[in-house]
């Protein structure tokens, strides 16, 4: 009976890890017992949260020991655990910040603890938690030159202005940075380079949760809203499913509530916001398959190019939609154009006896069957346009990835972005073919 009951057992248990699906249970992993003791000691308890490794997933994650409904307390992280400006002033940096004029921002001081802790290895009381910090990012700031020119065009300026932002950041605190010389034995020089900036600043970027923080005069007029919450940052983001998160000042906790259901041993998602695939790269590093927030952008660029340049009222056209903020934010989604790219080729398509009419255009009203005709051929023309080009980049990352083995990582990543576009593009094209048919 006993050898049955264990055979029993032992499928029970297999057919228990099959639920895991492609999950790897990463608890007995030394950085994260060490993890789970130091923020124990710190007050914080989780029984329900395991975390874990699942398969074509870069990040860890956590899986759910038990059901978790609407409306439960997903996770609760004392004061104590969280990394804010108010950590970094009471260690040994706080007497160098007060004093240092002009004021650093927020961002930098915690850039600074970022790497000073990171520099003191085994020294440092936050070594459980930087362990388990990713050691690169996949932020357009991180990647190479020829990675970000495979970028769509919105992207790629956002990617690059990220860079220059960073590196403006860098150039601007190397005076601050020398000042610290005294704290350290070896050259600051070298401790606060280029490179540890960069790793500081996507950690911050891609780690923090919201937390305001009330002004302090030691800092300059950057809003203080950072928070690193070793632990929940693990935690992997889901446009499906929503929470409500907030710092709780009667428990004195960040807390993370659920609004959606989860099964035993499935992955826990929480959501960072309704951000489409772009954003997320350009912010976090990732994207998200199957993103019901995901578009297409198309530049202003782009959309000039189908519109003759002898249009005499070519330029007011420009100045109305520039006025009316209609030059951005155009785009192609699941359910085909946007009303705002729709309504900005209606304004361009508009002929010299209807250009009267913009201020009706812009409000949605149809001006004649000639425009709306030739409003549609365009969009079709753009949305073609936008796949072929998308089809050559595709191209392009295929070969590269044969050619850069040692890019293949950050290849992958761009070209599941392009693949997601591909689909938006096809499913809008389809979209506008039948609205073409419906009006002739």
């Amino acid at each position: 009976m006993k050898k049955s009951r264990g055979r029993t057992g032992r499928k029970r248990r297999r057919r228990h890890l099959q639920s895991f699906m492609d999950g790897v249970n990463c608890s007995h992993k030394l950085e994260y017992i060490k993890l789970k003791k130091w923020l124990k000691d710190r007050g914080f308890e989780c029984s329900n949260l395991r975390p874990a490794k699942f398969w074509g997933n870069v990040l860890i994650i956590y899986w759910l020991y038990k059901l978790l409904i609407a409306g439960d307390l997903m996770i609760s992280l004392p004061e104590k655990c969280l990394l804010t400006t108010g950590t970094v002033l009471s260690s040994y940096l706080g007497e160098y910040i007060m004093k240092w004029k002009p004021p650093i921002s927020p961002l930098i001081a915690l850039c600074t603890f970022l790497i000073a802790e990171k520099h003191a290895g085994e020294k440092s009381l936050w070594k459980p938690y930087l362990d388990v910090l990713p050691k690169a990012y996949t932020c357009p700031v991180c990647l190479e030159h020829d990675i970000v020119n495979l970028l769509p065009q919105p992207l790629r300026k956002k990617a690059q202005e990220q860079k220059t932002t960073v590196h403006e950041l860098y150039m601007s605190s190397k005076a601050f940075f020398y000042s610290l010389q005294p704290l350290f034995a070896e050259n600051t020089g070298t401790i606060f380079n280029y490179s540890a900036l960069e790793w500081a600043w996507c950690t911050i970027n891609t780690r923090t949760i919201y937390m305001k923080h009330s002004q302090r005069e030691c800092f300059s007029l950057e809003p203080d809203v950072y928070a690193l919450a070793p632990y929940l940052d693990l935690l992997n983001h889901s446009p499906n499913v929503q929470v409500k998160a907030a710092f709780n000042e009667q428990t004195r906790s960040y807390e993370v509530w659920t609004n959606s259901h989860c099964k035993k041993y499935e992955e826990v998602f929480i959501c960072y916001g309704p951000h489409d695939n772009q954003r997320l790269l350009l912010e976090y590093g990732f994207i998200a398959m199957d993103n019901p927030h995901s578009s297409v952008y198309v530049s202003s660029d782009t959309l000039l190019k189908y519109f003759p340049p002898l249009d005499k009222q070519r330029n007011a056209k420009l100045s109305i939609l520039k006025d009316h903020d209609f030059l951005e934010n155009l785009t192609f989604g699941w359910d085909g154009p946007s009303w705002r790219l729709l309504t900005a080729l209606k304004l361009l398509s508009l002929g010299a006896d209807e250009f009267t009419c913009w201020r009706r255009t812009l409000l949605g009203d149809v001006i004649s069957a000639r425009n709306e005709q030739q409003t549609l051929n365009i969009t079709a023309k753009i949305c073609n346009f936008l796949i072929e080009e998308t089809q050559h980049v595709l191209l392009q990352i295929s070969q590269l990835k044969k050619q850069k083995e040692d890019l293949k990582k950050h290849l992958a990543l761009v070209e599941a972005l392009r693949l997601e576009d591909l689909k938006i593009l096809q499913k809008s094209a389809a979209i506008v073919c039948n609205l073409n048919m419906a009006t002739t």
